[in-house]
């Protein structure tokens, strides 16, 4: 492996853009066990937490461009994951619910990303782990308003 220039490495704004692309390649692989994406989960995550939704809705709380959402809900439904049903107040809007089948894989899908962050942070206690999370969500909330 290449050595990284000690500026670079002194970097926050370096180590997280690495740390990132290291992760996103961890939770793709992972994910990818199990024949699923990262907005298959996103979806799901969405309507189990929110209940059912339009497709607009689900995007926007999944953070997914409505393009792409809907290619993902076709994928879910042709596994049986999720089910579209008209808006009863809308004909011209579809509600997406999740199925039974749907919170099984979920469920799956939730033990395989825990195993993906077990690797990922192999070399932080839990303390660490905790307090790391805490801090990327404050960045986050900070950069987000």
């Amino acid at each position: 492996m290449e050595e990284t220039p000690a500026r670079l490495a002194a970097l926050p704004s370096w180590l997280l853009t690495q740390t990132a692309a290291h992760t996103h390649r961890l939770v793709i692989d992972g994910l990818a066990t199990l024949g699923a994406s990262g907005y298959h989960y996103r979806l799901l995550v969405a309507l189990e937490e929110f209940g059912p939704a339009s497709q607009a809705a689900l995007g926007r709380r999944a953070g997914i461009h409505l393009s792409d959402v809907v290619a993902a809900l076709n994928e879910l439904a042709g596994q049986g994951l999720i089910e579209r049903s008209p808006d009863p107040d809308d004909r011209r809007r579809n509600i997406v619910t999740i199925t039974a089948p749907g919170r099984r894989q979920l469920k799956k899908l939730d033990k395989q990303l825990a195993k993906t962050q077990d690797e990922l942070l192999a070399p932080l206690s839990e303390d660490e782990r905790d307090q790391l999370t805490r801090m990327l969500a404050r960045l986050l909330e900070h950069h987000k308003r």
